[in-house]
């Protein structure tokens, strides 16, 4: 076996192993960065991009059926499923191209290609033919999806989100499993696009929401365009001449039967570091194999091992990969000195219609934070001019501030442009700034962010600003 040693090993060439890398090139040129499969990110290849192209899609034909709301009709509308997944596929594969080009350029003596696993804490073999010693190694395996054992019973008609994005043409039915942000991405895409959806979920979640009124909100707004039971009971899934069949049981309808082409499972991700023989890196495990690390150094434990993007399970979106990559990248190259990085305010969207943002602390957060020292404010899209003056007037935001100190905390958002108030107000938290600061900002007219503005005047009301007893805000109350 031919051996060769490094300053850094980098195991994966995703978004956080390619940042990782191009930060430790700039201490040493001694370093590895190690792909086991195609080139190409997550996000480029079964991710961001493509489901945003057939959810652009989507939204082309959901705007057409609008056309009356405004007086204006286009004639018949047709959707060709086998150019809408054509253009899905054409546009996928040119970020795809990009992302490798980005990569062969790094030199060739870098990149190596082959499986890695440890075969000690500073030894991996790659392939069957090499073994690397490395200094310190970056983990940057990413993460492939979860499928519950009991979903494999739809056999060749199980499929994940990877898969869609192959299909020739659009099916007739899709049963979707998990109303996470990617089941209920693909899913309302696939509906508005004429598919038969129906979507089944275990816990009651919906997305990333954590604040009950938006849940429930939201809830009901889904389901006005297809069946969704975020709690369901699912009595058998069976493979069947005609597709799947599906029985559970609906309310008080008791238990039917439903047969689908499809059944897409979007139940989660699982962290791709089961195949790299972690045990023999000697570095403390979870109870679910996954390494112990710290959220602020990426580094395992008081090893000289860092773990960083998808692959630690923990923030699972492309921008914290990077960020992540980064302060993997330059703790690996300036080791044993290792410091604490830039973590951003956590920002989230999912790009349904109504969108959904997350900023900051969610409401449990901040909950346990103010021990119910602080206050929320509210506003609908329902009546909002802008929104209604487009045909969007759907949505809720809440947002959260402390009492006494005034400081902005958080929102939850189902609604328009929540995409792009999202970025306004993780900013503000970011800036710590107070709810009165962000209300002296510039707001135009007429726009959807008035309604945002609305909000923080609601919210501003309810805060009282001073000095508060140390026992917690007993007198103004939560303000909720």
């Amino acid at each position: 076996m031919d051996k060769r040693a490094v300053d850094v090993a980098i195991i994966g060439a995703g978004t956080a192993g390619m940042v990782a890398y191009q930060r430790v090139r700039k201490v040493t040129d001694k370093v590895v960065l190690i792909e086991g499969a195609q080139y190409g990110t997550t996000c480029a290849r079964v991710g961001c991009m493509p489901s945003k192209l057939l959810i652009a899609a989507a939204d082309n034909a959901h705007q057409m059926r609008l056309g009356d709301l405004f007086g204006v009709s286009a004639g018949g509308m047709n959707i060709d499923g086998r150019r809408v997944m054509e253009r899905v596929r054409s546009e996928r594969d040119r970020f795809v191209a990009s992302v490798i080009r980005s990569v062969e350029k790094f030199p060739e003596e870098h990149r190596l290609k082959g499986n890695a696993r440890f075969i000690g804490s500073h030894r991996l073999a790659v392939g069957g033919d090499l073994e690397v010693q490395a200094e310190r190694i970056i983990i940057a395996t990413g993460s492939r999806p979860s499928v519950p054992g009991f979903l494999k019973s739809a056999k060749d008609r199980l499929v994940v989100n990877d898969d869609i994005f192959e299909w020739q043409d659009l099916p007739d039915s899709v049963a979707v499993f998990g109303p996470g942000v990617i089941g209920l991405e693909l899913g309302q895409a696939l509906s508005r696009l004429g598919v038969r959806v129906r979507m089944f979920g275990v816990g009651g979640a919906v997305g990333p929401i954590q604040d009950d009124t938006i849940r429930e909100y939201a809830l009901q707004t889904f389901r006005e365009a297809f069946p969704l039971d975020p709690d369901s009971e699912v009595k058998k899934v069976e493979r069947v001449d005609a597709g799947v069949a599906i029985s559970f049981v609906d309310g008080s309808a008791g238990e039917k039967t439903e047969t689908f082409d499809y059944l897409l499972a979007a139940t989660g991700r699982r962290s791709n570091v089961d195949g790299l023989d972690i045990q023999n890196a000697d570095i403390e495990l979870d109870d679910g194999g996954l390494p112990l690390f710290d959220p602020h150094t990426l580094r395992c434990g008081q090893s000289h091992i860092f773990i960083a993007g998808d692959a630690n399970n923990s923030l699972p979106l492309l921008h914290e990969a990077a960020d992540e990559g980064r302060i993997a990248g330059d703790n690996a190259a300036s080791y044993p000195e290792v410091r604490v990085g830039l973590r951003r305010t956590p920002l989230a969207v999912v790009f349904t219609d109504p969108q959904i943002a997350t900023v900051g602390l969610t409401i449990k957060q901040v909950e346990e934070r103010c021990r119910g020292c602080f206050a929320v404010g509210e506003v609908s899209f329902e009546d909002q001019g802008r929104s209604r003056v487009i045909g969007k007037n759907r949505g809720l935001l809440r947002v959260y501030g402390e009492q006494g100190s005034g400081i902005f905390l958080g929102a939850e958002m189902f609604g328009p442009a929540a995409e792009h108030m999202a970025h306004l107000l993780a900013w503000s938290v970011q800036q710590r700034l107070t709810v009165s600061e962000i209300l002296e900002m510039p707001f135009y007219h007429p726009v959807i962010e008035e309604g945002l503005r609305t909000a923080l005047k609601d919210l501003n009301r309810k805060l009282n600003i001073g000095p508060v007893p140390e026992e917690g805000c007993t007198d103004c109350g939560p303000g909720v």
